[in-house]
């Protein structure tokens, strides 16, 4: 996935970033500081790292594969914000192996709990490497979005199943070995002891448009950049987003 400043990625990353940076902004007022600690776990590449780090944050990324941490430290460098990345191997479950707890001002969860063995337990962990005043970013797969994308797709019986089945999914080909509800992620999130202060469904309508029509139509990505803003905080549109974003804050 590609910087989200970027505007044919900002199609899939704008409703998050918009929250994460007014998120960043009200953490810098309310710690009295312009740097801040920023933990991404699963961070991969840099996708959402590297943006933050340009806004003069310090930005530590946690992730399992080398050949995306090799990419990130190439990305950081060429964004001129290598000094402030630093990436080191290690995944959510083993996350105090490799960082100090509670050392962070916020922590990213981007597309991490799909893919853990115990999601419930990897949140705690992001939880835990949060400061006493912290946010947290999670982000991952909807269950609507992917019942809809496959009747769409005229894949009915993979439809019901996804809909039906205990992880969402939605036949043995499925890339994704979870999907979660908006319900679901709150409860997780306020499982830890966090307050959770918005939920916002992304990719709502994004994935279903087609590329054509975005890249033809004059104004058309930046009329659906704005529906998809409008769209994100509206309930009724969480249950058909692809993934839900939730924004949450220890007092």
């Amino acid at each position: 996935m590609s910087d989200p400043l970027r505007p044919r990625a900002s199609l899939r990353t704008a409703v998050v970033w918009d929250v994460l940076k007014d998120a960043l902004e009200r953490r810098v007022k309310a710690a009295g500081r312009d740097a801040l600690d920023v933990l991404d776990t699963g961070g991969g590449s840099g996708n959402f790292a590297v943006p933050v780090a340009r806004l003069g944050h310090r930005v530590t990324v946690v992730d399992p594969s080398p050949n995306a941490l090799f990419a990130l430290e190439r990305r950081a460098a060429e964004a001129g914000v290598a000094d402030r990345i630093r990436g080191v191997q290690g995944d959510a479950h083993g996350l105090f192996q490799v960082v100090e707890p509670g050392g962070y001002d916020a922590v990213l969860c981007h597309g991490v709990l799909e893919y853990v063995d115990d999601p419930a337990e990897g949140l705690r962990n992001a939880v835990g490497a949060l400061r006493p005043a912290g946010t947290l970013s999670l982000l991952a797969a909807g269950l609507g979005g992917a019942v809809l994308a496959r009747a769409l797709a005229g894949h009915f019986t993979e439809a019901r199943r996804a809909l039906t089945d205990p992880a969402g999914r939605w036949g043995e080909g499925d890339p994704v070995p979870r999907r979660f509800t908006a319900d679901q992620l709150t409860e997780l999130v306020t499982a830890t002891g966090l307050q959770v202060g918005a939920v916002h469904g992304v990719r709502v309508f994004a994935d279903l448009v087609p590329g054509v029509l975005v890249d033809t139509e004059p104004g058309a990505m930046d009329a659906l950049l704005k529906l998809e803003a409008a769209a994100a905080e509206q309930p009724a549109f969480h249950s058909v987003a692809t993934q839900l974003h939730v924004l949450a804050e220890r007092d």
